[in-house]
């Protein structure tokens, strides 16, 4: 039987209620979350199968929205006068048995006043609630979810076995982004800007190598003779003091090399 129920009015926030049940059951396994419209099946009878989920649930999660408590009937009672309403009857079933009751409201839904609740279920007003809002659901649906863990081992259990991994359980490195206990890396990525307009240079550390910025002609950075127009022009070998240079390329003028004595090119004055 599932460990948790989610109760909720169905003209109050049954589209929220369908999203707990969806994100718990992809934390908790989809037997271990019941919600009425889901986990009753054709031709059961409704009755017995709702007192029966409540009855062997751990938690029950009462989805609380700003019309929970607002009349329903024409003649400006609220449904939760009546003794057989279903949301009533699911919350009395949940205290009597001794389940935890978390109220979830929703939006901005007020906290509950015992005066407001019928004798029965007035105790609702005394458990601490959570809050879920549309606008941050991912980190709320965690949180509850976290909450939950804590409060049933069993649980953590199949939480683990589905992937999720409380925050509780991590690390600091692991909250940072570091490396977790299974030994998986999270990469950080860092962003490196560089600034460089024409040339060729180096970059050195994670991102090494060498660039060229804006060439204006044939570019050759390896090792080799360079290639122009399917054909390879070799020039003279041309030798001066100490020292030497091929020209590669089409020549259209002179080369000319000068070196110290110790064969250390020259450059020539401009």
């Amino acid at each position: 039987m599932p460990l948790i129920f989610v109760n909720y009015r169905t003209n109050d926030e049954e589209a929220t209620a369908t999203l707990v049940d969806r994100e718990l059951s992809r934390v908790f396994g989809n037997g271990n979350v019941f919600r009425a419209s889901k986990s009753i099946g054709p031709g059961s009878r409704f009755p017995q199968a709702l007192l029966t989920a409540v009855r062997r649930s751990s938690v029950l999660l009462a989805v609380m929205g700003p019309r929970w408590l607002q009349p329903g009937d024409s003649d400006g009672r609220s449904p939760l006068e009546d003794e057989d309403d279903w949301t009533r009857r699911e919350i009395r079933e949940a205290l009597e048995t001794g389940a935890v009751v978390i109220p979830l409201l929703v939006g901005g839904a007020k906290r509950l006043r015992s005066e407001d609740l019928p004798e029965d279920i007035e105790a609702l007003a005394s458990c601490q609630y959570r809050r879920l809002s549309h606008r941050n659901a991912d980190a709320d649906l965690m949180g509850l979810a976290d909450d939950l863990v804590e409060l049933l081992p069993e649980l953590g259990a199949a939480a683990r076995s589905n992937g999720y991994r409380p925050r509780s359980a991590m690390s600091a490195d692991d909250r940072d982004g570091g490396t977790n206990g299974a030994g998986d890396a999270r990469v950080q990525a860092r962003v490196i800007k560089h600034r460089q307009r024409g040339g060729i240079g180096n970059l050195n550390g994670d991102f090494s190598g060498t660039f060229v910025s804006e060439p204006q002609g044939p570019v050759h950075t390896g090792s080799g003779h360079l290639y122009q127009a399917r054909e390879q022009y070799l020039g003279p070998r041309i030798s001066g003091d100490g020292g030497h240079v091929q020209y590669v390329g089409e020549n259209h003028g002179e080369v000319r090399q000068r070196a110290d004595r110790n064969g250390r090119p020259l450059e020539e004055e401009r």
